[in-house]
């Protein structure tokens, strides 16, 4: 009788464990989908040697909040949409440091940024890639946003910090 009991004891527990993790899943916030985000260029970094960087501003569009962590990926693509060769490294920029991964929690309507910088001292050479396009992947997704961007980037190599409410660029 009292293995009876004890079994039912906990699956009483386990019912309780069960319904606290669904009612936690519920109430948390879900990561943004792209669907939701809407991706743009706030400001364009003046550079020097060679230097050149722009803040992407990513904001939140949909109906709900939800939450950004980390970085966003990017991609170069030429004229015709197709993917050029690129690397992106993130850390810090020649612009700024990069600020520590946090989650950032985006009520609608507001954004978060990250700073972008290249070099372009090989403008028409061969290590040289011109892109027409920048693609911007969000934290955590598997689709992107796609922005204009006439560009050219020594060695498709880019650099991007961490998302951050707001990145501080003044000299």
């Amino acid at each position: 009788m009292f293995a009876v009991a004890t079994a039912a004891g906990l699956g009483l527990a386990g019912a309780g464990v069960a319904q606290a993790a669904q009612a936690g899943a519920v109430t948390a916030t879900p990561t943004c989908a792209v669907s939701a985000l809407s991706a743009s260029f706030g400001q364009g970094l003046a550079g020097g040697m060679n230097h050149q960087g722009v803040v992407l501003k990513l904001t939140n569009t949909g109906a709900h909040m939800c939450v950004l962590r980390g970085f966003p990926g990017l991609g170069l693509e030429n004229g015709s949409h197709r993917t050029l060769h690129s690397a992106t490294h993130w850390g810090d920029t020649w612009y700024v440091k990069s600020p520590a991964k946090t989650t950032l929690t985006l009520r609608k309507g507001q954004s978060a940024e990250a700073v972008i910088a290249w070099t372009h001292a090989n403008t028409g050479t061969a290590d040289a890639v011109h892109a027409a396009y920048l693609q911007v992947t969000p934290p955590a997704a598997t689709s992107h946003k796609t922005l204009k961007f006439p560009q050219w980037v020594d060695n498709g190599d880019l650099e991007v910090t961490a998302l951050a409410y707001r990145i501080d660029v003044t000299p």
